[in-house]
């Protein structure tokens, strides 16, 4: 059997069982070791294995995922996203659509120090789903804002996908973060117009909320100096050059942590549940990251990124052309598996294609991770829809889908802007030191 051949077997040998519900990293594993046995011997590839496995979970460098997991879990215990919904919504809720806007606020906050979708998404469908109700939002904008506002956890520094792009692809972690400041920003923005053009169409579906005197509002914004001072610590620190990523992360697990227990947020049954948490999390995604890196020796005893990208640019139908086709092919997969599977799974495959192309490797990594956050809220089956699902039982899909329409149509604009104008996420990378 020829290398094609082999190459070809393999990738269809890993969709069964994807679709058979095996494990994205243990199918890349399997298949990458028996498709390496296969051409170079079965001696060379367990012994591939082993230095694989214990060079990835030894590497400094990635050091940086569990780390600021940690960080994400010891927040998300400590009740942050709770005190964040209740600032934005103190200070906007009363206005129509206000607390719209107050959970794309707070979940941009969240995201901020939480750096995951899906964990975003799954807090605020118990955060602010239950409050919009009582005021009498509809079900389907209620979840539409939610799974929409969850997208930006992956945009946002710092950001767990990105990290894992940068490592793969041997790029800035620290640039790659400050690249998804302004995109995250203007993520924010752009959700905001678009409750405020709902609003202004259809004036009657939003209501407005309860207005709070200024003493209580006060308060509550008091209560958000703790996350607040711990994003501009890590970030600034990045961004000044003043440590690593990888102690970016140390610093900022440890910065969660003392802020939990100076404001008595944290118990020994929170630490427990963080510490829980954050390891079966980074123990995922370490499974997930060494089956692809297994899975990408085989590809490249095959030389098939070489080939897909002789493919690719030989179509003749430009670079954008390529590009656009990549981004449909993210939005497919985007309804089939999660981000970070989608990333791992794929960018040592395409990323050739894009050097190749001569496009910016860090612009191409936000422009990805945002193709791959609209896949998780794009029917017919996003991934954030569902975790949204899990934790509202009383609402269809039908329903979710039908709130997030808007904010998909948003989310394309974005794709164009930055396409059209990259320098958007590449002025703060610029500007580092």
């Amino acid at each position: 059997m020829s290398t094609d051949a082999v190459a070809i077997t393999g990738f269809v040998v890993l969709f069964i069982l994807m679709l058979l519900r095996v494990p994205v990293g243990m199918a890349m594993g399997l298949v990458g070791v028996c498709g390496y046995s296969y051409i170079v011997g079965v001696g060379p590839a367990l012994k591939l294995v082993g230095q694989t496995s214990m060079r990835t979970v030894t590497d400094y460098t990635f050091g940086v995922i569990p780390m600021f997991m940690l960080m994400g879990a010891i927040v998300s215990v400590s009740g942050v996203s709770r005190e964040l919904f209740r600032a934005a919504n103190s200070m906007i809720g009363h206005l129509r659509g206000g607390l719209g806007v107050a959970t794309v606020l707070a979940c941009g906050g969240f995201a901020a120090i939480c750096g995951s979708s899906v964990a975003t998404a799954a807090t605020f469908s118990s955060v602010a789903y239950p409050e919009m109700r009582r005021f009498g939002y509809p079900q389907s904008f209620s979840t539409g804002v939610i799974a929409a506002g969850g997208t930006l956890g992956a945009m946002l520094p710092p950001s767990t996908v990105l990290a894992v792009y940068a490592i793969l692809t041997q790029q800035d972690i620290g640039k790659l973060f400050m690249a998804g400041v302004i995109p995250g920003l203007l993520a924010m923005l752009m959700y905001v117009i678009t409750i405020m053009i709902i609003v202004k169409v259809r004036p009657n579906l939003l209501p407005g909320g309860q207005a709070r005197p200024w003493s209580e509002r006060v308060v509550d914004l008091k209560a958000v100096w703790a996350p607040l001072v711990l994003f501009v610590f890590v970030i600034g620190g990045l961004y000044g050059g003043f440590f690593t990523p990888t102690e970016a992360g140390g610093v900022g697990a440890s910065g969660a942590f003392i802020l939990g227990l100076l404001r008595r947020k944290l118990n020994r049954r929170n630490i427990r549940e963080a510490l829980l948490q954050a390891t079966r999390t980074a123990a995922a995604v370490f499974t997930v990251l060494i089956g692809a890196l297994l899975f990408g020796y085989f590809l490249t005893i095959t030389q098939s990124p070489q080939k897909l990208t002789e493919f690719l640019t030989g179509l003749g139908v430009g670079r954008y052309g390529v590009l656009a086709m990549i981004m449909v092919m993210y939005l497919i997969l985007g309804c089939l598996m999660d981000a970070m599977a989608m990333i791992i799974l794929t960018v040592p495959i395409i990323f050739p294609v894009i050097v190749k192309l001569g496009f910016d490797p860090i612009w191409f990594g936000i422009i990805i991770v945002m193709t791959v956050e609209l896949g998780l809220i794009h029917p017919p089956v996003g991934m954030n829809v569902f975790v949204i699902k899990s934790v509202v039982k009383d609402v269809s899909f039908t329903t979710i889908f039908k709130g997030v329409l808007p904010f998909i149509a948003t989310d394309i604009l974005r794709l164009i802007i930055l396409i059209a104008f990259p320098i958007i996420a590449l002025w703060l990378p610029g500007r580092m030191g």
